[in-house]
């Protein structure tokens, strides 16, 4: 009876551990399961944001502008590009050091400008300007005969042939800026319009100055 009893107790053991065993077993299915489905998932939803991420739209060009602040923009721009060439013949030809500092401020005002007038250009949906647009008849603006001619001189003679240039060259700038500010209806290019028109007549008065006193 003794051993019968103590081989009853060892079945109703060993059953009962296979039974643990089996639900352990059961557990970790149903916790790996989980686990797969819910990173299936995750990464499924993750799809479309991806997508989406590298979707890339062009912005729509500007509308708030006429044809006035086209033609300002794109007639200063090589109207710009003439006075910083100018302004860059000054240091080797010049020995007047309150002409150079002028020449200096001259290129540092208006090269920033016709970054400005590119940028502007293309949020209107126009092509980027050039420097060589045929624009050579435009007020103010300097012959390739002047220009040659000027190259060529140095010291005190270049110094009066400069200033006499650059102040017809502001006159027609200043001249295009009052047609933008009567005209334009961008607010940025109007407000470009009226700095050079403050900006350039200073300089027209220093350099008039100058000549006075040459």
């Amino acid at each position: 009876m003794f051993t019968i009893s103590r081989i009853k107790i060892a079945v109703v053991a060993g059953t009962a551990a296979v039974a643990l065993i089996a639900a352990g077993c059961s557990n970790n299915d149903s916790s790996t399961s989980g686990t797969n489905h819910e990173s299936t998932t995750g990464s499924s939803s993750s799809m479309p944001g991806m997508d989406h991420g590298g979707m890339s739209t062009q912005p729509a060009a500007r509308t708030d502008f006429n044809a006035a602040d086209i033609t300002f923009l794109q007639m200063m721009y090589p109207h710009h590009a003439q006075a910083v060439e100018m302004a860059k013949l000054v240091p080797s030809r010049s020995q007047n050091e309150q002409l150079r500092t002028l020449a200096k401020n001259v290129e540092q005002a208006q090269t920033p400008e016709m970054q400005q007038i590119t940028t502007l250009l293309q949020a209107f949906g126009k092509g980027a300007p050039s420097a060589t647009m045929g624009h050579e008849g435009m007020a103010g603006m300097m012959s390739a005969d002047q220009m040659s001619a000027l190259e060529k001189l140095s010291g005190p003679e270049f110094d009066t042939q400069w200033m006499r240039m650059m102040i017809e060259h502001h006159k027609g700038a200043i001249t295009m800026s009052n047609t933008e500010l009567a005209s334009g209806g961008n607010a940025e290019a109007k407000a470009m319009a009226q700095a050079i028109v403050t900006g350039q007549q200073t300089e027209i008065d220093e350099m008039n100055a100058m000549l006075g006193r040459s």
